[in-house]
């Protein structure tokens, strides 16, 4: 069900939708004369777009997508906002996926002083505000990553390599998406920071901050590189450790097979009537087959001991 709010001050509005219906796609469009193939973009329902920044003369139209993570599936989900930004106002929707986005939010509009802040300056500066709460937020999911990690680590290490496969799957995962999803924002960034139009950092002032905003994508983007690597190379050792722990394992059964094959042929040929055997006649006849079949397992046991094989 959709929902709106709104923060007002003296100079600034922030209009915030959640889950769009087409009532509020109509009323943009009726109040801002938004574009619309822009107002199509944002009511596209529980579908991410492809990040963008449209500039258009009496407006700005950008559309970021940010990671969400689930806590049950371990896993990140991708989550959209858009955001409309003209002279005076400040129009997010998205679907309140973003808990960052909803704390800043909610701090703005139950804290005079935060408005007055927030709200006293110009639209650029607000979405700065808002952007450098939600790449903050990132850093987080980040570290938890960097301690999944080092417990991999630790595990394999332990000599724990098969319980850590699903581990490392699940954290190459997560950099994956993390990636997919951080990928384009510099760019975007980078074409918010050098725009030029009269409402809109028309001086150039707000370069600096934006800039600030560019920075922090490139050290998120520089950390997931280094946990990609990392993460690779742990996943390269583990795969050693268990390639060696198979053959092992393998050396062992087939040790054990050459042992037993000569002493199942002597047991079956002890087998044969004791008529044509001419050391077996008395009652004394087990235990000579099995000091027998005992001094063979102990030959081959000393040879494969003497050729390192054990």
């Amino acid at each position: 069900m959709s929902q709106t709010e709104i923060i007002k001050s003296k100079k600034l509005s922030w209009l915030n939708i959640i889950d769009a219906s087409e009532k509020e796609i109509a009323y943009l469009k009726k109040k801002f004369k938004f574009n619309q193939l822009d107002l199509n973009d944002s009511y596209s329902h529980k579908h991410a777009q492809r990040p963008k920044l449209i500039i258009r003369p009496n407006y700005i139209f950008i559309i970021l997508l940010f990671p969400v993570f689930n806590r049950s599936t371990r896993e990140i989900k991708t989550a959209e906002i858009d955001i409309f930004v003209t002279k005076d106002h400040l129009i997010t929707l998205h679907y309140n996926q973003l808990k960052p986005f909803r704390n800043f939010f909610k701090s703005v509009k139950e804290s005079k002083k935060e408005r007055e802040l927030y709200l006293n300056q110009s639209t650029s500066m607000l979405l700065y505000e808002l952007l450098d709460n939600l790449y903050v937020s990132i850093f987080p999911m980040i570290d938890h990553i960097s301690v999944n990690i080092n417990n991999v680590e630790k595990n394999i290490f332990e000599y724990q390599p098969r319980e850590t496969v699903q581990e490392v799957l699940i954290i190459k995962r997560n950099i994956i998406h993390l990636r997919r999803i951080m990928q384009v924002h510099k760019n975007v960034l980078k074409k918010i920071a050098h725009s030029r139009t009269p409402f809109f950092n028309k001086s150039g002032q707000s370069t600096i901050f934006f800039n600030d905003l560019i920075s922090y994508t490139k050290n998120i983007w520089d950390l997931l590189e280094n946990h990609r690597q990392t993460i690779i190379a742990l996943e390269d050792t583990n795969n050693a450790l268990l390639t060696f722990r198979t053959n092992d394992i393998m050396r062992t059964l087939t040790i054990f097979s050459v042992i037993i094959f000569p002493l199942t042929l002597i047991a079956t040929l002890f087998a044969i009537d004791a008529k044509y055997l001419p050391i077996l006649g008395s009652y004394m006849d087990f235990w000579k087959i099995i000091g027998i079949l005992a001094v063979v397992a102990v030959i081959m046991l000393g040879y494969f001991k003497k050729k390192k094989f054990i």
